[in-house]
């Protein structure tokens, strides 16, 4: 009804354009505007001033001959003073964007290999981006941000960097678990030598001990009963040694039958084992 009576209204963040008999004429900003159509004057479209998004999915190959697919994010308005360029110029933006993004990424991720895309998305998008203002300003359009939103190689390939990156990891584990394990030998080890060094240390200390002890009694003896030799006295300790010995193996209920020959002649044999082994000792000693 508006336009039958020559009038019209224009929504915001957009305009429209007007034509006299068909030629241009004026760009009519948003608001209420006065259209005497039967002047000739008519409203050949609308144009939007809102940022417009645009995905473009644009397969190529890297430089190590990989083929992944580069999806690119652009946004995109056309500038209110170069309207009638926006509206005239192109038949199909969206196409016309799309073919640009397609060239310059086809030009730039050829010359990187697959780790270094993913790594220089920003360079991709900055010279995609370069390339769209140098080449849509002319039509009346601005380009407001370009974004590399996702690089997505085949998924062969994607399962094969899994796979090699799996094995990295399962490398570096073996690795650490050897070196734990190798610790844990060396730490044993080294508690295994210190404990028998103390073993024999404390062995040696009993053994120093007792003969400390020998000599003690075999002096004290000698001293208070007159006439006795230190012979008879290590005899006679021998024998309890002996007796005391017996008494403990037979007091345990939990040794096993031990065969061990009793008798005077027996007792004499040990005596006699046990001298020669002091003046052994003695005899290394000096």
């Amino acid at each position: 009804m508006g336009l039958a009576l020559g009038c019209l209204q224009v929504e915001q963040s957009t305009v429209a354009i007007k034509e006299v008999f068909g030629k241009f004429d004026d760009v009519l900003e948003p608001g209420f505007h006065c259209v005497p159509w039967f002047f000739g004057t008519q409203v050949a479209g609308y144009l939007t001033l809102r940022v417009q998004q645009l995905d473009v999915h644009c397969e190529t190959k890297t430089k190590d001959n990989v083929f992944v697919t580069v999806v690119a994010s652009i946004q995109y308005r056309a500038m209110a003073e170069k309207a009638a360029d926006a509206f005239y110029k192109l038949s199909n933006t969206r196409e016309q964007i799309q073919a640009y993004v397609f060239d310059v990424v086809r030009a730039c991720v050829p010359k990187m290999d697959l780790d270094s895309s993913f790594e220089q998305k920003k360079e991709i998008a900055r010279a995609v981006e370069e390339e769209l203002e140098k080449a849509m300003s002319a039509y009346g359009y601005e380009i407001v941000q370009t974004l590399i939103v996702d690089i997505e190689p085949d998924e062969r390939v994607k399962r094969a960097m899994n796979e090699i990156n799996a094995a990295a990891r399962s490398r570096v584990a073996a690795n650490e678990k050897a070196e734990a394990e190798k610790i844990l030998l060396i730490k044993k080890a080294e508690g295994e030598a210190e404990s028998k060094y103390l073993a024999g240390l404390g062995i040696a200390r009993q053994r120093q001990a007792i003969v400390d002890g020998l000599r003690d009694s075999v002096l004290a003896f000698s001293e208070n009963v007159p006439g006795t030799s230190s012979k008879d006295v290590m005899d006679m300790v021998l024998v309890t040694q002996y007796f005391d010995t017996l008494k403990e193996i037979g007091a345990s209920s939990k040794s096993n039958s031990v065969f061990v020959p009793h008798g005077p002649g027996a007792v004499r044999d040990i005596a006699s084992q046990f001298r020669d082994g002091l003046l052994q000792g003695s005899v290394a000693r000096s």
